[in-house]
């Protein structure tokens, strides 16, 4: 099963270049790199990058993650995925660029 991270352009740029990726701030202050399941990925879009021209949505095959993958509850959304440490250039099977938040679906659709 795929899992996704939302990045900025920036965020991605540096993942690609370095092969490893130890989250955005949120991630950071939370403890865990924040992912999304296929059905969750557009509406966590909207809420937290809605300002966002461009976003890169890096999917993720969840074997890859291994002990690292943990679904948790959140508030009143379900169950999300969290990576309790790094992920690698090596762990993405995929990678979509996105006009904004509003565009997420179309992109993952059109694959």
């Amino acid at each position: 099963m795929l899992v996704y991270k939302i990045l900025r352009p920036s965020e991605w740029d540096a993942f690609d270049a370095s092969g490893t990726f130890d989250g955005a701030p949120v991630d950071r202050e939370s403890g865990f790199i924040h992912l999304s399941s296929r059905e969750q990925v557009a509406e966590t879009a909207r809420r937290h990058f809605a300002e966002d021209p461009v976003l890169v949505i890096v999917a993720i095959d969840d074997a890859t993650l291994g002990a690292t993958l943990r679904w948790e509850s959140s508030s009143q959304r379900g169950a999300f995925p969290h990576a309790y440490g790094q992920l690698r250039r090596a762990d993405v099977a995929a990678v979509y660029r996105a006009a904004g938040a509003s565009d997420v679906d179309r992109v993952l659709e059109a694959e």
